[in-house]
């Protein structure tokens, strides 16, 4: 077949090959819409993962991000993953993610058929045109960016490279909003659990250590509220009336008090090698996302600001976290150790009840927080030396403790597997949470985009590259309770209460209270 050219030449198309009638007979029915930007890189990628976005720029925009899941592994692995979802009692929808990862794997395959076609069809069409009428038809605006030769084919060729250009273009689009509902609804999905996690609620944690024991009163025992009232440490009235219920004021000697336990629990934790830090307490809200809390919904903890992305922490855990995000770390750094101060932030919803009096829940509060940055063959044995640090430090303290593995219901989405350390409180006469230690494996890492390089590849490569770099492996992250102020002021106040009413001040504090060791009543 030849046509005649707008210039006179004839063209012959027998060579060109266009393969119009193998098109997807959809794009004759596609309500084609705005023209779209590109594909994201992050859809362009192989559907078995889908990587973390890079920093947003922009202070005002909310970054779109995507985690790095494993789909493949998820679908490969569908019972397990679906007997852990019902183990920790999540309300995850397995079957709707797998329905939706299959649609997006075949139409991704159809979206990079569709532009292959594309493609080749463009490339054998410029090659047709010398170099010079080209570039005087663009300089005149005849040509188009994908397919140069428009102008010069008769009108059903027209119309069908029409169809297949915006045909791909909504193809793209709904490409782009199928990943954004997949993620939506993978990203809900919960670590995999320790295989020695207890099965069930609370209830069925597991003491797995009891330390010391609980200190013997002549006296009526006070709680730490009576205590506080006598000694003018807390003002609570007054702070509902400034800021609302579950505020409060420290003042005189229970300022000092928290000093002392901030300074020297900070100096206790950088002596086995973790960098002390102070953080932001306003975080984007994609960040605690990525750090695995939800920053918005029903009887969220977090604190959302107003008309902007920003959040206030609930623990030093997600700013420390955002630490190194959409970083590739050398292996020779790991593991980083971080121990980081900052005031936490809470909303408590739903608490209530006389377990929840005074400082034991608040929603404000300062906290001494570990952090780790590690290798995935090495997560265990730290965290094993996170729950030996909270250990050496309450025992030194001389407090009555014990130490529980959180049965699979009382984890959070990203804890792989989580200790807890409750203590003797005299005056609640009940044991109550001072502490935990999770091991979250790859669950931060992955939406963080937090990798390191090994030092060497595991297998030898037998064709030559540019490099002979390893691939990047996600690190595993691991956090750790050193110290709740609050609740740790609790603990001293009704262990070491007086029959005179005074508090003895534990050794280790001494130094950080002037030499102090007992809080009296003011003359």
């Amino acid at each position: 077949m030849k046509m005649g050219c707008l210039n006179g030449t004839t063209i012959s198309l027998s060579c060109l090959k266009l393969a119009f009638p193998s098109y997807p007979s959809s794009f004759q029915n596609l309500p084609f819409r705005r023209t779209i930007k590109p594909l994201s890189a992050a859809v362009q990628t192989s559907p078995a993962t889908s990587p973390s976005t890079t920093k947003v720029e922009d202070q005002g925009a909310r970054s779109h991000w995507k985690a790095a899941i494993d789909f493949k592994w998820i679908k490969d692995n569908k019972e397990a993953v679906a007997a852990n979802i019902r183990n920790r009692n999540s309300d995850v929808d397995l079957e709707l993610v797998l329905q939706l990862y299959d649609q997006f794997f075949n139409l991704q395959k159809e979206v990079e058929r569709v532009r292959g076609e594309r493609n080749a069809v463009a490339n054998k069409m410029k090659g047709k045109m010398e170099q010079f009428e080209r570039q005087r038809l663009i300089e005149e605006g005849a040509l188009g960016t994908q397919l140069p030769l428009l102008c010069l084919l008769d009108t059903r060729v027209l119309h069908a490279g029409k169809n297949l250009k915006e045909g791909l273009i909504a193809l793209e689009e709904d490409l782009l909003k199928l990943n954004d509902k997949l993620q939506l609804e993978a990203q809900r999905i919960p670590n995999m659990t320790h295989p020695h996690v207890p099965i069930g609620g609370e209830d069925s944690s597991m003491t797995t250590k009891l330390v010391g024991s609980a200190p013997e009163f002549s006296f009526p025992v006070k709680d730490h509220l009576e205590l506080g009232k006598e000694l003018c440490l807390f003002d609570f009235d007054t702070a509902a009336e400034v800021s609302g219920s579950k505020f409060y004021y420290l003042k005189n000697d229970a300022v000092l008090l928290e000093m002392a336990l901030v300074n020297w629990t900070l100096s206790e934790v950088m002596k086995r090698g973790f960098t002390p830090l102070t953080t932001p307490e306003l975080v984007r809200s994609s960040i605690v996302e990525k750090c695995g809390f939800q920053p918005r919904g029903n009887n969220t903890q977090v604190y959302s600001i107003e008309d902007s992305d920003q959040c206030l922490i609930g623990t030093a855990e997600i700013p420390v976290g955002g630490l190194h995000m959409d970083s590739i770390l050398a292996e020779t750094l790991l593991p980083l150790k971080y121990v980081a101060f900052s005031h936490c932030f809470r909303t408590e919803a739903g608490a209530a009840g006389s377990a929840t009096r005074g400082l034991y829940r608040v929603h404000q509060f300062s906290k001494v927080e570990m952090f780790i940055f590690c290798r995935s063959e090495d997560s265990e044995h730290y965290h094993e030396e996170l729950i030996k640090i909270e250990e050496d430090m309450f025992s030194s303290l001389g407090l009555h403790f014990k130490i529980l593995d959180m049965a699979s219901e009382d984890l959070g989405a990203p804890a792989y597997r989580k200790f807890d350390v409750e203590a003797w409180m005299p005056g609640l006469e009940r044991f109550g949470e001072i502490s935990s230690a999770s091991n979250c494996t790859d669950y931060q890492s992955r939406r963080l985009g937090i990798r390191y390089r090994p030092l060497e590849a595991p297998v030898a490569s037998p064709r030559k590259s540019k490099s002979n770099l390893a691939p990047p492996q996600f690190v595993h992250t691991l956090n750790a309770t050193a110290c709740a102020v609050p609740r740790m002021i609790i603990c001293l106040l009704e262990n070491y209460q007086q029959e005179d009413g005074s508090i003895l001040i534990p050794e280790p504090l001494r130094p950080f209270m002037g030499g102090r060791s007992v809080i009296s009543r003011k003359s």
